[in-house]
């Protein structure tokens, strides 16, 4: 019987795949640091195969670079051996919605969902932190003090000595910066569907860094837009120099020539311009020039209004429309005359026949989507009068995103969920337009200080008050809303980042001596053994969506738990024997998985694949 693997793919080994298939003879073997020989690129003879001319050493080229990138692109490609384990407790709906919150580092996050929703993913809204010249939360295992940076980057010498004039924060936080956010973003474009944008929020201080990393992992030539949002909507006279008054979203597609942006209502102002003065049936109507400049063929010609008065075109110009097509637009009352009937004629565009919507402009004013007060009232509403979250984003701007970018049941990710707005937008839409849109929030359990308001108000961590804001903002989209028809998921199954449920023999089985075998005899670490921690560390493995619905079950006295009907069973007990596997076996799931040492003797597990073959041959079979 085959195991499942239990941890997230090897993208590195992945990408090595993929080079063999093109250039196999670029590809040799290598020993890594415990001795074991692996796949692995001989980038020498990669670089002449992508070259046209010999290649004698590093060449110049345009890119960005920095102290760490290589350490980001390493950690981007990095196994861990993590797992996702379901919080009941803290979640609304857990067994019906179709909405995540994952609870962790979202770099660890992104690692975990890359199987499960691979291309998948039709939005992602991040706002990032900003480079403020401080320390991240988000620091990563590649991150890097001051003294380390300034030598590595050549600023100082061996024994100390600086070599070139810089401050403490120009170019250090840059690349902490840059390699604290370049993997993350490298591993959500593999989510997004053929299909999907991704928005990203960002100030003055880092714009021009992240459109040359965003330019590198999405190709310049998927780059859509770079939004000005006007984030406050008063001059700030106290501003040193000028009053910031905006940021930026950068908005980039997976693939240009498959995505496509959502038009947006037309304003009462643009079809004020649309009137029926002379009630024609056709309905409002603005009028339009028919005279276009320059001479041409069959462009001059005389025309008669209702008054019997002739006008023909200015010497140099044309009539756009030939004079057949012209003569029977005249005779169906589509070109008007004026009031009198004796008015040069113009062209009458009816408001049916225009585009029923306008496109997006890049200069998104407050007006329209919002600004930093109207986000912090947005918390005030929600807790009681107390705002908990220094920089939130209104509501209305990830709305903004989601008309743009979506259709009704597309799923819209944010790995930096902060303050849990994008999820509050997704209710609201959903509310407006009867919509199905699922979220996947992602959020550090960040630790607040235990002298903050929030601290003091019973929430321990920035997730906490993120959960309870999705809880209050359901509650009030479903007390407030007047379209009942939609499926008023205001739930979310909360899933914890933890590590493994498996014990470490698991993963380095040739690191337990002899002496250590009984106490390896299980695999699944003391602490793991609810049923619903190692269910959802198979879902993961097997990359089954994360919110299908579950049921548990008792066959032959054992506990079964069915994930979407048959999609899955899985059963995590003890002393499994023959009898049951067969009236398991009778309900025909596509998948089954089973605890490796669960079975009653060897003989039964041995037999479970025979069994399956006879009564169920299409089931997958796989144990941990």
């Amino acid at each position: 019987m085959q195991k499942l693997k239990m941890h997230t793919k090897d993208l590195t080994q992945d990408h090595i795949a993929k080079i063999r298939e093109l250039f196999p003879n670029c590809v040799t073997e290598a020993k890594d640091a415990q001795g074991a020989v692996k796949l692995a690129v001989d980038f020498d003879l990669l670089r002449q195969e992508l070259s046209g001319q010999i290649v004698e050493g590093p060449q110049e080229r345009y890119a960005l670079n920095w102290p760490g990138k290589r350490e980001a692109l390493l950690t981007a490609n990095a196994p861990i051996a993590k797992t996702l384990r379901p919080a009941r407790d803290e979640s609304v709906d857990f067994d019906t919605t179709k909405n995540l919150f994952i609870e962790g580092d979202n770099l660890e996050a992104l690692k975990l969902l890359q199987e499960t929703y691979l291309g998948k993913i039709k939005m992602i809204y991040i706002d990032p932190p900003y480079n403020t010249g401080r320390d991240f939360v988000y620091k990563d295992r590649f991150s890097e003090g001051t003294e380390e940076f300034l030598k590595r980057s050549n600023q100082k010498d061996e024994e100390g000595n600086r070599l070139i004039a810089n401050t403490e924060s120009n170019g250090r936080f840059h690349s902490d910066w840059l390699t604290m956010l370049y993997p993350r973003i490298k591993l959500a474009r593999n989510l997004l569907s053929d299909d999907g944008i991704i928005f990203i929020s960002i100030d003055d201080s880092e714009v021009e860094n992240l459109k040359k990393i965003c330019g590198e992992i999405f190709g310049e030539e998927n780059f859509l837009a770079q939004i000005i949002w006007q984030k406050i909507h008063s001059t700030k006279n106290d501003a040193k120099y000028y009053s910031d008054t905006h940021e930026y979203i950068l908005c980039y597609a997976r693939s240009i020539t498959l995505c496509s942006i959502n038009l947006l209502p037309r304003t009462e102002k643009m079809d004020a311009r649309f009137t029926n003065p002379d009630n024609d049936p056709r309905g409002p109507w603005s009028s339009g020039d028919l005279v276009a400049a320059e001479e041409r063929k069959g462009g001059y010609f005389d025309i008669v209004g209702p008054t019997g008065k002739t006008f023909n075109v200015p010497k140099g110009k044309h009539w756009v429309y030939s004079e057949e097509n012209l003569k029977r637009m005249v005779s169906e009352g589509r070109i008007w005359f004026g009031v009198n009937g004796d008015a040069f004629p113009r062209l009458k565009r009816y408001l049916s026949d225009v585009q029923q919507g306008r496109k997006a402009d890049t200069l998104w004013l407050s007006s329209e989507v919002g600004h930093n007060q109207e986000s912090k009232r947005e918390i005030k509403d929600l807790f009681d009068g107390k705002v908990y979250f220094d920089t939130p984003k209104p509501v209305r701007l990830i709305k903004r995103c989601i008309e743009l970018a979506t259709t009704k049941d597309d799923i819209i990710l944010d790995f930096f969920c902060g303050s849990a707005t994008t999820a509050h937008a997704v209710l609201e839409f959903n509310a407006s337009d009867s919509g199905m849109r699922k979220f996947i929030m992602v959020q550090l359990p960040e630790a607040f200080d235990e002298n903050s308001e929030a601290y003091k108000d019973g929430y321990k961590t920035l997730s906490d008050v993120a959960k309870e804001r999705i809880r209050l903002a359901g509650q009030k989209v479903i007390a407030g809303e007047s379209n009942k028809d939609w499926n008023k998921d205001i739930g979310f199954r909360v899933l914890k980042i933890d590590t493994s449920n498996m014990a470490d023999i698991y993963y380095v089985p040739d690191a337990v001596k002899q002496s250590d075998l009984l106490k390896s005899v299980e695999n699944i670490k003391p602490d793991r053994t609810g049923a619903e921690d190692l269910l959802f560390q198979v879902l993961l493995d097997w990359g089954v969506d994360l919110t299908l619905p579950i049921a548990r079950e008792k066959i032959a006295g054992k506990h079964v738990y069915f994930v979407d009907g048959n999609a899955l069973a899985a059963c995590f007990e003890t002393g499994v024997s023959e009898d049951f596997v067969k009236e398991l076996a009778t309900r025909k799931p596509l998948r089954v998985v089973f605890r490796d040492n669960g079975f009653t003797s060897d003989a039964v597990k041995i037999n479970v694949g025979q069994i399956f073959k006879q009564l169920s041959p299409s089931t997958e079979v796989r144990s941990i």
